[in-house]
């Protein structure tokens, strides 16, 4: 239970790091990518957030390769201090106003920074969970830390958001409102270490271990786990496993991600009533999450995913619709709310297909570089129906239009994929 505890609140906490960009988005736009049209800067935010999604699979790469090697534990301790280091670092940051150009070139460096740190709690936050519980549970932890996980990062960023809106309201906000929500970040450093000083390596990884140990003198060393991965063996399901996994983030990124510029920009919402709403969707995110993570235990994976796949299709782009078509507060959170719930419940069971594709000496890297280079791609997506829309009035539609896509491409991805349920025990490369 340590470890699912452990796992769960080091996603939540690098989410948490990383979400907060997207909360001040407008304001770090205008500052660090200022231009003629608003529209434009909101792009730059949201493109130097793509940034760290794309420089993600390098940290899994890193950090994965480390943790298939010699432990879960030691690579997700290290990572998420990096994490809450690197983003309280923005707060200090100078602005173009100060030092022109050269402050977004700065700002852009630390999101790759930050992104490789990510990437690496990825790795090993994605495995030590689920290889520490029962069988029987592997489907509600993959949903509590995949999708709860990011339900936790982005509910604790919505309540740092609502204290900081609180403290420096209106345009205290875009002077120096923006720095406490970085320097907020140190406190996922503290918190994840008091976590982790009791965290035990996970069982399955530790029997691994010790059947390396036992191997005869003169066995052939086994060849690293990324290169075992893009071997023409492997390299079809990693493929599409990528898909299903840029299937899942996109709709994350489009949807919970996208809301808090969806709330200011085309509902014109107060900070502190959207940091309400907000509040709100990352519950239902959550619970979406846990209850679609559980099915899977009972239906299978597959199954899951093409069954939300198939939700998604309708609910998407009907709620964006009925958003941007109503001036009512309530109105206008429920819709917030089962885009959330729907979203994260899309994706929950694909934290435990990834580590059952992947066997225990390839679980780290391969898991870890299919939901970041997934989530990579995703996560461009905001930028893009940014640029496409020539402004608020727009965005709806687009990401309608948007949606649609991705989800296609997700329910194409879990049509191709075999069931894994059960598959958790595989030891080897094989």
């Amino acid at each position: 239970m340590t470890a699912a505890l452990a796992s769960l609140f080091g996603w939540g906490l690098d989410l948490f790091d990383l979400f907060i960009l997207l909360y001040v988005a407008p304001v770090v736009g205008a500052l660090f990518f200022p231009g003629d049209k608003p529209m434009l800067s909101l792009a730059g935010a949201y493109a130097s957030f793509a940034v760290t999604l794309l420089v993600r699979p390098l940290g899994s790469a890193l950090f994965g390769s480390y943790a298939d090697r010699f432990g879960r534990k030691r690579a997700l301790t290290i990572a998420v201090v990096g994490v809450g280091v690197s983003t309280a670092i923005f707060g200090i940051l100078p602005t173009v106003a100060q030092i022109g150009t050269a402050a977004t070139v700065v700002f852009l460096l630390f999101r790759v920074v930050q992104g490789i740190f990510v990437g690496g709690v990825v790795a090993a936050s994605h495995t030590i969970g689920t290889e520490s519980v029962p069988e029987r549970w592997r489907g509600l932890i993959s949903g509590m830390v995949g999708g709860g996980g990011s339900a936790i990062g982005g509910l604790l960023a919505s309540l740092v958001f609502l204290v900081v809106s609180t403290i420096a309201p209106g345009e205290a906000f875009a002077q120096w409102g923006w720095r406490l929500m970085f320097f907020s970040g140190l406190l996922t450093s503290v918190v994840g270490l008091v976590i982790f000083r009791n965290l035990e390596e996970s069982p399955i990884f530790k029997k691994l271990q010790a059947e390396k140990a036992n191997q005869k003198a003169g066995t052939p060393a086994q060849a690293s786990p990324i290169r075992t991965l893009f071997s023409a063996e492997r390299l079809p399901t990693f493929l599409l496993t990528v898909l299903v996994s840029f299937g899942g983030g996109a709709a994350y990124y489009l949807t919970s991600g996208y809301l808090p510029t969806f709330l200011k920009l085309v509902n014109n919402v107060p900070n502190a009533t959207a940091s309400m709403i907000l509040v709100g969707a990352n519950i239902a995110a959550a619970l979406g999450a846990c209850s679609v993570g559980e099915l899977s235990q009972r239906i299978g994976r597959r199954a899951s995913l093409l069954l939300m796949g198939a939700v998604r299709l309708l609910a998407f782009p009907a709620l964006y619709l009925i958003m941007a078509g109503t001036e009512n507060v309530l109105l206008i959170g429920a819709c917030a709310c089962l885009l959330s719930f729907v979203a994260n419940a899309s994706y929950a069971p694909l934290l435990i297909f990834l580590n059952e594709t992947f066997p225990t000496a390839l679980r780290a890297t391969g898991t870890g570089l299919s939901w970041n280079i997934g989530f990579a791609l995703g996560g461009i997506l905001p930028a893009l129906v940014s640029l496409t829309a020539a402004g608020p009035a727009e965005i709806p539609m687009t990401l309608a239009i948007f949606l649609t896509g991705v989800t296609l491409a997700f329910l194409l991805g879990a049509f191709l994929s075999a069931e894994t349920r059960g598959n958790l025990e595989r030891a080897g490369t094989g």
